[in-house]
């Protein structure tokens, strides 16, 4: 190391060098401490504006549209066309728009079990065997519970049908349920062979489904009608129709 020179004591030449070079040193660590504290501010930073950046975006993206699915009710209508059902017919009259009857229930209506189409007898008479053109033929349907045990079951309007068809059954002349049905509901417990009866009546006249084309008058033969509840059906009857027999002198 170089010897001060001056013309002063060398020990205050060595003071002003430690002093110096103190000051240098504090000087030094200054600088690092203030990069050190430049580049910790910065990184400590960084993640706060990404955040504020990320809650910035997203408060401003419009959120995404919900698919909702319109519900539309069922609806029900009731069907066009009919049967005779306990009306005399007119051949050429337009056919009418019943009311809507809902569908019933049976066992929750009486809470009693209903009774299922296996357990029902359905048979059906005629009043009279032979009738003559322009008649109007009357049926009637009798339903019994063939079970051992009480069951409900809607016997009305609604839940019956007669078709009349040609004696060899190959095709359906007329139905009860063509032209005017009878929606009417009729729910009752049935005790074990009890039977419940309902007539109809057919105006002697042809009909087709919806009503759609033109009636007439059936013509004198043989024919035969069956009765149906649910999907039991009754075994086919016959009777005739004759011609009016003619007036003494006519």
């Amino acid at each position: 190391m170089i010897e001060p020179q001056g013309p002063l004591p060398p020990e205050v030449y060595w003071r002003r060098r430690v002093v110096a070079g103190a000051g240098i040193v504090v000087a030094v660590i200054a600088v690092i401490l203030l990069i050190i504290a430049l580049s910790g501010g910065s990184d400590d930073s960084a993640p706060d504006s990404k955040n504020a950046a990320a809650k910035s975006a997203a408060s401003t993206a419009a959120p995404a549209p919900r698919s909702t699915a319109a519900s539309t009710p069922a609806t029900s209508e009731a069907p066009s066309g009919g049967g005779d059902h306990g009306q005399g017919g007119d051949p050429s009259a337009e056919p009418s728009t019943p009311a809507t009857t809902p569908a019933e229930d049976p066992a929750k209506q009486t809470g009693v079990a209903a009774c299922s189409d296996q357990g029902l007898s359905v048979v059906l008479y005629t009043d009279k065997p032979t009738y003559s053109v322009g008649d109007q033929p009357v049926f009637t349907i009798v339903t019994t519970n063939g079970g051992l045990a009480p069951c409900s079951r809607d016997v009305g309007k609604a839940a019956q049908n007669v078709t009349v068809r040609t004696l060899d059954g190959a095709r359906t002349l007329w139905s009860a349920q063509d032209c005017a049905p009878d929606k009417s509901v009729n729910i009752q417990v049935l005790q074990p062979g009890q039977q419940v009866r309902d007539d109809t009546t057919w105006s002697g006249t042809t009909s087709s489904p919806g009503c759609t084309k033109k009636r007439v008058q059936i013509a004198a033969g043989g024919y035969q009608a069956i009765a149906k509840i649910g999907e039991r059906e009754s075994a086919p009857i016959t009777f005739n129709v004759v011609e009016p027999a003619k007036a003494p002198g006519a």
